[in-house]
C-alpha cells in the first residue's frame, strides 16, 4: 500500500479565485478534466454501527472508507475505491465496476463479488456480510484539479458539495441533492516524497489552517 502526503484547507470563494490564479500560472489543468472541471458523483458506505462516520469525527488515526465514485455522468467508467488514512498520510485501491455491477451492489444483490477476481469487490463484499456494511448516502462536488510533475503533486480545488440525504440511486444523475451548510469550497494538496517550493508558496493562505474536513461527515448531518 503506497502513502502520498495530503493536505487539506477550508477556504472561502474569494481564496479560491486567488488561488486558481495562482495555481493556473505555476501548474497544469489535469488533461483529463471537462473544460477544467470534474463533476463528481460518489456513494459511500458505512456499516450498522456507523464506524466510518464515528472514526472521522473521533479523530481516529488509522482509518478507511469505500465508495463508488463516477465522473461528469459517464457511467462508463466507475470505480470501487478504498481510501486509507493514516495520520496526514492517504492510500487508495480502486478496482474498475460496471454500471451493471454498481446497481446490482445498490440492489443488494452481492453472491456475484465473492466470484469477482477482483480482491477489493471480494473485501467489499466480506465487509457488507460481515459487518453489515450498506451503502449510506450520495455526495456530489465541482473539482478543480491541477497536476505538477516533480513530487506527483495534484492540487484540488472542491466545491458545491451537496448530499443526496438517504438516496442511494447514485446512478440516477438527476435523483435530487440539496447544498449542505455553508457551501465550503476545499482545498487539497497532494504529493508523494516532496512538495516543490513553487507549490507551498502557491497555495499559502493567510489565517487557514489544515483541517481534517470530511465530505462524507458533512453530508451525513443531512441523512
Amino acid at each position: 500500500m503506497d502513502f502520498r502526503h495530503e493536505w487539506k484547507h477550508e477556504v472561502n470563494y474569494c481564496d479560491m479565485l486567488a488561488l486558481r490564479q495562482r495555481l493556473g500560472a505555476v501548474m497544469k489543468r489535469d488533461p483529463h478534466a471537462l473544460n477544467g472541471k470534474y463533476y463528481i458523483r460518489s456513494l459511500y458506505f458505512d456499516n450498522i454501527y456507523d464506524k466510518a462516520l464515528r472514526e472521522k469525527l473521533d479523530g481516529v488515526n488509522f482509518r478507511e472508507k469505500f465508495r463508488i465514485r463516477y465522473y461528469n455522468g459517464d457511467l462508463s467508467y466507475i470505480m470501487l475505491e478504498k481510501k486509507s488514512k493514516m495520520n496526514s498520510l492517504t492510500s487508495k485501491e480502486q478496482a474498475h465496476i460496471s454500471r451493471d455491477e454498481a446497481q446490482r451492489i445498490v440492489d443488494g444483490d452481492l453472491e456475484w463479488m465473492k466470484e469477482s477476481g477482483r480482491p477489493l469487490v471480494q473485501e467489499l463484499y466480506s465487509k457488507m456480510l460481515s459487518e453489515g456494511m450498506r451503502p449510506m448516502t450520495i455526495v456530489d462536488y465541482t473539482r478543480d484539479p491541477f497536476v505538477y510533475a516533480p513530487g506527483n503533486v495534484r492540487v484540488t480545488l472542491d466545491y458545491d458539495i451537496r448530499s443526496g440525504l438517504k438516496c442511494t440511486n447514485f446512478l440516477d444523475w438527476d435523483c435530487p441533492t440539496v447544498p449542505v451548510g455553508d457551501q465550503y469550497c476545499i482545498l487539497e494538496v497532494k504529493w508523494d516524497e516532496y512538495l516543490p517550493d513553487v507549490i507551498r508558496d502557491a497555495v499559502q493562505l493567510t489565517g487557514r489552517r489544515v483541517t481534517s474536513f470530511s465530505k462524507y461527515a458533512v453530508c451525513r448531518a443531512y441523512g
